[in-house]
């Protein structure tokens, strides 16, 4: 499958946006002071909110990497194609 550089561009762009939203994601959860990650207040005792939101940030967060990386090899074949005798 051969993508635009229009396209590669976008996904990779999605790739560093999934990085930066999830990861911060992830913080703001094992900051919560609201007592809905962690049962009386302290991280001995994580709730199934806690659980359930870190496996959706963690499963995101890898996705986000593979359409990352797709749009970097988008990247790279178009690069190739324009400059075909130069190593990458």
């Amino acid at each position: 499958m051969k993508l635009s550089r229009r396209t590669s561009w976008f996904l990779t762009v999605f790739g560093v946006w999934s990085w930066i939203i999830w990861v911060t994601f992830a913080k703001n959860l094992w900051q919560d002071s609201g007592g809905q990650a962690f049962t009386g207040g302290d991280h001995s005792r994580p709730t199934a909110f806690f659980w359930i939101h870190l496996a959706l940030a963690v499963t995101s967060f890898l996705l986000g990497t593979l359409v990352g990386l797709v749009g970097l090899r988008g990247l790279r074949a178009f690069r190739r194609q324009r400059l075909p005798g130069l190593p990458l």
